[in-house]
């Protein structure tokens, strides 16, 4: 009897491939995502302290549900409950479904999910916010733990007190390496794709005419740089982007199994997020590949194994905390949009084009449909749906067109203080001089609107992915390679590399209406630190505080960052007058210290997640950076910090 009901629920469990995942949290509305086999009928069960606050099966109206393959079903989950849910209390929800005319609970399908004394997974509603979880770049194939894990374990010490949790969790980009795959992960997505039956599609203009061709090609591991077009425009295009520098597809060193198809970038995010993903598929090492690719291949399936062995933990965390994304480049391609030059090379032909299209389907598919899923279906639903059902080259190309010309990635969270969730990667300043200069991160209109959403606040959290206030000699490096016409080389994309942006984003926390605390979090650049700025020869500004925690699983090379930062120390100390030729200086920006950095070093790099506490007034009262090792680093907020200029 025991045997036949473990039997049963692990059918159950087959059934979810990943998910759930818990995403905007209010009183009057819960939205979840997760990726089913089937379409099985929903019911939403939610208590709180032994009470019943509402059961209900979910209609079409609740659930949007997509087919993405044969045997996959997205079923997001937008949820209006009849009375407002209660605030700071904990909350248990059960998603179970319909299956043989009985309904399955989550304590049936789901213990994984479950802290150690929970029937039922819960989250919690917080009227303020008063802690973020917070990062970016979560790379699967490095070496080293992964700040989601850590977060979970965070919260499993904290269970008893769930009044400490935070708020929410903010993935401020990069949460997919598309263009950085290993190859056991590239297997894996092609092994899930088969089992999911996901859906096959057709390209043009490439050196493989569609999925199958592409993985039969025997470029298709570890050489994609192959598959390139060769007609005069694809070399053409790949001139231009490169500038002379041979680099595959496009322009990370890395990509050698850039993401390509549909069916990857879905597989990929299940595999990303939820060990039900990987479960049956096999991972040998594909036939033909070189001596040099085997070894390769085998070191990689040592660092995915370790990757693998924490996705429960960060399917739990992801089941428990309201959770916000935003995209980054790596989401869809190294570079993304970094200049109009890029941009003329890159949408200019099919194949790349269809490339960073499917990319951006994964987005709004896996990410972006949970932050706020209301103007995303507005303006999008029907194109998606059109090509889902009809998965025709002519509705698939009016869909990557719509997705180009969408301008409502960016999000507000409706909170005390607000969260502002930038878009900094489609709106952006193109250099009119110079196509190859960078571009700016948000262009005039762009900052525009962001300016009349910040007037007249008392505090905001402002989410850039890329810091504002970032390292001015590793801003500097970045310039000078641009002087030289090669900013791709060292992805020179910084909010102060175009003139017209930075001056805009400046004047901003200088207007006289804009709020009192900003807190900008950011990640991006593979290490952590905090500054606090504020505006020189005025009194009562602004006070602003830049919070940078990154990556998730990834890091900056150790020996390159510690002399940025010996150099930067001593090049832009208080007393440089190298801090009057950057664009700041009409800021002072202190740097504050690590507690357990060595001397005088500012910049933290270890893998991990952020953790920032907030006072009332908007202010942060402690900084963390919880590393996935197991060591800790608390930022110094005090007031004795020097200042740098």
């Amino acid at each position: 009897m025991d045997d036949l009901r473990d039997a049963r629920r692990t059918s159950n469990e087959d059934r979810v491939i990943a998910g759930p995942v818990l995403r905007r949290v209010e009183p009057e509305r819960l939205v979840i995502w997760l990726m089913m086999t089937e379409p099985l009928d929903l019911r939403l069960t939610l208590s709180c302290d032994g009470e019943l606050l509402q059961s209900c099966e979910l209609d079409a109206q609740q659930v949007w549900t997509l087919r993405l393959g044969e045997h996959c079903w997205l079923r997001l989950i937008d949820f209006r409950p009849d009375t407002a849910l209660p605030q700071q209390r904990l909350i248990h929800y059960d998603l179970g479904w319909r299956c043989d005319r009985q309904w399955v609970s989550i304590a049936d399908w789901g213990q994984a999910l479950l802290y150690p004394g929970e029937a039922l997974p819960s989250f919690q509603i917080k009227p303020r916010v008063d802690a973020i979880f917070h990062g970016s770049c979560r790379k699967p194939h490095h070496p080293g733990g992964d700040g989601l894990a850590r977060a979970d374990r965070w919260l499993e010490q904290h269970r008893q007190s769930p009044q400490d949790w935070p708020a929410l969790l903010m993935l401020s980009g990069d949460q997919l390496y598309a263009d950085d795959v290993a190859g056991p992960m590239l297997v894996a997505s092609h092994a899930l794709s088969d089992r999911l039956g996901l859906w096959h599609e057709q390209f043009e203009g490439a050196g493989v005419s569609d999925n199958n061709a592409l993985r039969t090609s025997p470029h298709c591991y570890y050489e994609r740089e192959r598959l390139l077009p060769d007609s005069r425009g694809g070399e053409s295009a790949r001139r231009s982007v490169f500038s002379g520098v041979r680099k595959p597809i496009f322009t990370s060193d890395n990509a050698h199994n850039h993401l390509i198809s549909f069916a990857e970038v879905i597989a990929c995010y299940c595999l990303a997020w939820s060990p039900q993903a990987w479960q049956g598929l096999a991972l040998e090492a594909p036939a033909g590949l070189t001596p040099e690719q085997a070894q390769r291949y085998r070191d990689e399936m040592a660092v995915i194994d370790g990757f693998r062995d924490e996705l429960p933990r960060v399917r739990r965390v992801l089941a428990h905390l309201p959770t916000y994304m935003i995209f980054d480049d790596h989401d869809i391609t190294d570079d993304w949009n970094l200049s109009a030059a890029w941009e003329v090379a890159a949408y200019g032909h099919p194949f790349s084009r269809r490339i960073i299209g499917n990319a951006l389907i994964g987005y709004l598919l896996c990410q972006g449909l949970g932050n706020d899923p209301e103007p995303l279906r507005r303006r999008l639903a029907e194109p998606l749906e059109r090509w889902l059902n009809s998965r025709t080259a002519e509705h698939h190309e009016a869909l990557i067109e719509a997705l180009f010309r969408f301008e409502g990635w960016g999000y507000l969270i409706p909170s005390e203080p607000g969260v502002l969730v930038l878009d900094t990667r489609t709106r952006r300043w193109r250099a009119e001089r110079n196509l190859a200069s960078p571009s700016g991160l948000m262009d005039w209109e762009a900052l525009t609107e962001l300016q009349q959403q910040l007037l007249d606040r008392k505090a905001v959290i402002l989410v850039s992915p890329a810091p504002v206030f970032g390292v001015k000699l590793i801003e500097t490096v970045q310039k000078v390679f641009t002087w030289f016409g090669q900013p791709l080389m060292v992805d020179a994309e910084n909010w102060m590399a175009h003139p017209g942006a930075a001056n805009v984003v400046l004047n901003i926390f200088r207007h006289t209406r804009t709020p009192q605390h900003f807190v900008i979090l950011s990640g991006d650049v593979h290490y952590s630190f905090v500054y606090d700025i504020e505006i020189r020869f005025r009194r009562g500004g602004p006070k602003i505080w830049q919070i940078t925690s990154s990556g998730l699983k990834n890091e900056f090379p150790p020996r390159l960052l510690e002399w940025f930062d010996r150099l930067n120390r001593w090049l832009y100390a208080p007393w440089s007058p190298l801090n009057w030729f950057t664009r700041r200086r009409l800021m002072r920006v202190s740097p504050r210290r690590p507690s357990d950095a060595a001397k005088g070093s500012r910049l933290v790099n270890r893998s991990g997640i952020g953790l920032v506490r907030f006072a009332e007034d908007g202010e942060p009262l402690e900084v963390w950076q919880l590393g996935a090792d197991g060591r800790d680093t608390h930022f110094d907020l005090s007031d004795d910090e020097e200042h740098w200029g």
